[in-house]
């Protein structure tokens, strides 16, 4: 778990980031100082416009620095997310930055292992992937079978598909913190 500080300190590097990527200046240095921030994690940032979801870009891999991980997923979620077009430097005021600092996955068996508020959920069929981030069933209320069905659509599945055993449920948790509460998260099937 990371405190305020560290939280902070992140939140800071993905503006900087950002900022800085968009005038195209050389990126800021990664945080060295703060051992929790070269942790190897996983996460995800999701940038919100207006309370509407404006990118989200994430990586389940813990084989960076989380520093090095927020860095770029920022960076990916401001230029990279093919659902929107390449931020503007002049729109990055207008931007809040959120960061889930991810857990590892774990395959469950019985989908009623689903804890809504507590897990994110990666459905994998064949070909089709889809997350969702734990924050997400929350902000819409939704219960355990709405989740894993939305999850299915986020995947490309029909939203019976978590049903099926050829289906895997994995299940992970989320440290989320940002720069202000987002009241609205925009399209639930994004994030």
């Amino acid at each position: 778990m990371l405190n305020p500080t560290q939280q902070n300190e992140l939140l800071k590097l993905a503006r900087e980031s950002i900022k800085q990527h968009l005038a195209e200046q050389d990126l800021p240095p990664h945080l060295q100082a703060d051992q929790a921030l070269q942790a190897l994690a996983g996460a995800f940032v999701s940038l919100h416009q207006d309370g509407e979801l404006r990118g989200c870009i994430g990586t389940f891999n813990a084989e960076r620095p989380l520093a090095e991980v927020v860095q770029e997923m920022a960076l990916a979620a401001a230029t990279g997310d093919p659902r929107f077009p390449s931020m503007e430097a002049e729109s990055l005021d207008a931007v809040d930055i959120e960061i889930s600092v991810l857990s590892p996955r774990r395959l469950i068996e019985d989908p009623k292992q689903v804890e809504v508020g507590t897990h994110g959920i990666f459905i994998t069929r064949d070909f089709y992937s889809g997350v969702l981030l734990p924050q997400v069933a929350t902000e819409y209320g939704w219960n355990r079978e709405e989740f894993l069905a939305q999850t299915c659509l986020k995947a490309g599945l029909p939203p019976e598909a978590w049903k099926d055993p050829k289906t895997s449920i994995e299940v992970f948790s989320a440290q989320v913190f940002g720069e202000k509460e987002t009241p609205d998260a925009g399209n639930p099937g994004t994030r």
